[in-house]
């Protein structure tokens, strides 16, 4: 595959065959993907290939509530869970969001049935092994994920080489103690990301992104704006 073709069209993916993915092709995403950078060679993902129906029900449990937690917070003009934001008009979102429906319907296809996608992977991150240097600055700390979220990125850009798609999602991570005593975590990790794989129904060729001058200038946060060819 051509690699800025594959960085350009590896889009997120919600919908699938109803075919499955196997063991064989898991592992070989995988094995790409592990080569992705991280901090000081750590390599302190794990990776738990979610199979059983009650568990991944569970998931499914965990991630809905999030997804309207969301859907109600954007529909209020709030952007949810902003680490700098309004976190009174976050809260009173999130308390109506306890009323929505969370019928198929209301709440789409993939978050009413998560729990049937075809390969969900759970990615956890051992906290013991990140260099989360912004830990101790008074703000939210970020860093750490530099050394998880190449290897995430690496499995879409492996699984989309393999003919998959697929897409990160994070809402049940919201409850990530239910999350962890479902999965048999121990505290010393965290949870990243579920990764949703399956063979796309279709594959999108042309992603909307903002240009490159509306992002990046030289120098200082107001400098000029990177010259880009046309």
């Amino acid at each position: 595959m051509d690699l800025i073709q594959t960085l350009r069209s590896t889009g997120a993916v919600r919908e699938f065959e109803d075919r499955a993915v196997s063991h064989e092709v898991i592992a070989r995403v995988l094995d790409t993907a592990r080569f992705a950078p991280n901090g000081g060679n750590q390599q302190a993902w794990r990776v738990i290939v979610v199979e059983d129906s009650t568990i991944r029900e569970g998931i499914r449990d965990l991630y809905v509530p999030g997804w309207v937690e969301y859907l109600e917070m954007r529909a209020s003009g709030v952007q949810p869970w902003a680490p700098i934001g309004d976190r009174d008009a976050e809260s009173e979102a999130i308390a109506r969001a306890a009323d929505r429906d969370t019928s198929e319907q209301a709440i789409g296809e993939f978050a009413a049935q998560f729990d049937s996608v075809p390969a969900m992977l759970v990615v956890l991150a051992d906290l013991r092994l990140l260099a989360a240097v912004d830990r101790d600055l008074d703000r939210y700390s970020i860093v750490g994920g530099a050394s998880i979220y190449p290897f995430v990125w690496s499995i879409l850009l492996a699984a989309h080489a393999e003919g998959l798609g697929g897409v990160i999602t994070t809402m049940a991570v919201a409850r990530e103690p239910e999350l962890q005593n479902l999965l048999g975590v121990p505290e010393e990790f965290c949870v990243a990301a579920v990764l949703a794989l399956g063979y796309p129904t279709r594959r999108s060729t042309r992603l909307s992104r903002s240009p490159v001058e509306s992002f990046a200038t030289i120098d200082t946060f107001s400098g000029n704006l990177l010259p880009v060819p046309k």
